[in-house]
């Protein structure tokens, strides 16, 4: 198995975990909206209740994710940095075949940890 393939491969397990997850949401959203029958039928408390439980949670439980890759990432960016291809290829001036890519994608990268650390902050 091929670098490229391995990358495709991670690539694709993470977009199925993404689409999971998506459902997942629409689903939670679904059950959410049948609160309401609570007050509809004289328990508003009940619909409150199991509102503020579901959101404290599902909040702890992203912000705690976040907090995880964040730390996982951030932890590991002198390491990703050495990556650069700038080489013995490198031409004076140009800089190496993909060098320009690799900094937008760890730009990239930097950008979303800063996301990341303001919404689990």
């Amino acid at each position: 198995m091929t670098e490229t393939d391995t990358a495709k491969e991670l690539r694709q397990a993470i977009a199925r975990h993404l689409a999971e997850l998506h459902r997942l949401h629409i689903q939670l959203a679904t059950d959410s909206r049948s609160l309401k029958a609570l007050t509809l039928h004289g328990r508003p408390q009940a619909e409150i209740e199991i509102a503020a439980e579901m959101l404290e949670q599902y909040m702890a439980a992203t912000g705690a994710f976040l907090e995880n890759m964040r730390g996982r990432y951030e932890a590991r960016l002198t390491v990703l940095r050495r990556g650069d291809p700038a080489g013995p290829e490198a031409v004076p001036g140009q800089g190496a075949p993909g060098h320009g890519a690799f900094w937008y994608a760890f730009s990239r990268l930097t950008a979303a940890l800063r996301m990341a650390e303001r919404r689990s902050g």
